[in-house]
Order: structure tokens, then sequence, then C-alpha cells
């Protein structure tokens, strides 16, 4: 394919749904990333992160054998070393914007999710697996290479540091369930239906049902401040507080609290 006709084809699939914007890759057999991928995701997480009625984001594979296998080998064999290292940076940046967005972010991994999928997935806040669907893992040292896509730093701040390195190390894969004991994933779900089941897990997030900007300054106190000084974690927090104690929801959460009535939050 050219780099034009690359350019131009859907690799990422968007839309909001139930207040949920699901961001699905899309690139059979593997979901594997380009920078022209990248770019189309960087776009929906915008898209996401500026919709007020997006309250939840879902990130996703298309199919059903594929989360993704990490980037195109094939274009990373075709480019020079100044491009790699930009197209890293690029996905360095993409997946901090999904950090910081104080939206939760919920990986439905659907299938294998190796490499830089991983790396994707290890970017959500919380990470639910289709049981007996695949392998997890980060392989890239089979490759001559390391994980260059945040692998190393936050799968390390997943499991500890000497953990990390043996996993990476070996270049081993392994199943959802051994990652879910390394808390790597959080849950895992039946294959029938998953990815309906993942979005029905995501909308209790949103209104009327929880009050989702509480919801999202909650992901972005503990992104924010892991690893900043305490005292400075926690002046990010009082003032996440703040604008949550001025905020419509907290006065009806507190109201139907004392009322001893079911809350009906609104964003707001």
């Amino acid at each position: 394919m050219s780099a034009t006709a690359e350019a131009t084809k859907t690799l990422i699939n968007y839309r909001a749904d139930g207040g949920v914007g699901i961001i699905e890759m899309n690139d059979p057999p593997a979901n594997t990333y380009t920078y022209e991928m990248n770019h189309q995701m960087d776009e929906a997480i915008l898209k996401a992160r500026f919709d007020n009625n997006v309250h939840v984001i879902m990130l996703t594979g298309a199919g059903d054998k594929f989360f993704s296998a990490g980037a195109n080998i094939k274009m990373l064999n075709s480019v020079d070393p100044t491009f790699k290292y930009y197209f890293c940076l690029h996905a360095n940046e993409m997946l901090l914007r999904l950090e910081h967005t104080p939206k939760l972010v919920v990986a439905a991994i659907n299938g294998h999710c190796v490499g830089g999928g991983l790396e994707i997935a290890m970017a959500a806040d919380i990470r639910i697996a289709r049981k007996d669907s695949g392998k997890i893992g980060l392989p890239e040292v089979n490759l001559g290479v390391l994980p260059g896509t945040g692998g190393t730093q936050r799968l390390s701040r997943m499991v500890g540091k000497s953990k990390a390195i043996e996993l990476m190390v070996t270049g081993n894969t392994f199943t959802f369930e051994e990652a879910k004991e390394m808390s790597i994933i959080n849950d895992i779900f039946d294959r029938d239906n998953f990815k309906e089941n993942v979005l029905e897990y995501c909308r209790q997030f949103c209104p009327p049902n929880k009050a989702s900007r509480a919801v999202g300054n909650i992901k972005r106190s503990v992104q924010t401040g892991w690893e900043i000084p305490l005292e400075s974690a926690l002046a990010v927090e009082r003032e996440l507080q703040q604008r949550l104690f001025a905020s419509d929801d907290a006065k009806e959460g507190i109201a139907a609290y004392v009322e001893k009535r079911p809350a009906n939050f609104t964003a707001k």
C-alpha cells in the first residue's frame, strides 16, 4: 500500500455510544499500528476529550483475535532511525494525552495483546480481557529492541522493577489469568458478548449512575500525583476536590445521602 493510500485509510473507528467514546484499532488481521494509525487515534482521543457528552473512553481492537500486536514491523523495517525516533516520540505523546484526559479509560482486550498493543493497554486506567482469547506480553527483546512506547516505564510501575525486567528480558508471553495475578489485567470477562459487556461496564461510570466528573478527577489525581512528592500530590488532590465541591453533582450527591435517596447525577 502506498503512503498516500495508508494516510487516507480509516485505521481508527470512533463512535460515541451512551456516554462512552469507543476507539477501535482497525487494521486486520493484527491491528498493528503505524504513524498513520496513531495520528488517527490521537484525533479520536482529542474528539472524546472535548465531547461533553462522552464521560468514559473505551479502547479495543477490531475483530476478535487481536487487540493489537503492536507496531507494524514491516513499516519499522522500511524507515530510517530518525523516523523511528519520532514515531516513538509521537506514540509517547499520544498515550500521555490519553492518561492526562480526566475521563476514565477502559481497555477492552478482545484478543492477543502483545508488544506495543500492551503498551497502549497499559496507558488505560482499567484493563478487562476476554477469557481464553489470547496472550499478553512484551516480546520486543526478540527483535533486538526494547518496548519503546512506554513499556519499560509503565510495566515497572505496575509490577515492580525486578519482575518487569524479568518479563521483558525473557520476552515471554503469558495468559490473561497470569496477567491478572500480576495486576496487569483488572478483570476477565466471558468470551460471549465481550465488547457489549465491557461497554455496559463503562456505562456504570456515566450519569445518572455516577458523578463522571468525580470519576475523571479521581483518575487525574492518581495519574498526576503518582510520581510527584506527596505534599505536591496532596495539593493537586485538594484543587481537584475544590472543583468538585463547586459542582452540581457534589451538591446532589451530598443531598441525596442526607435525604436517603438515590442520587441523579448530571455531569455538571
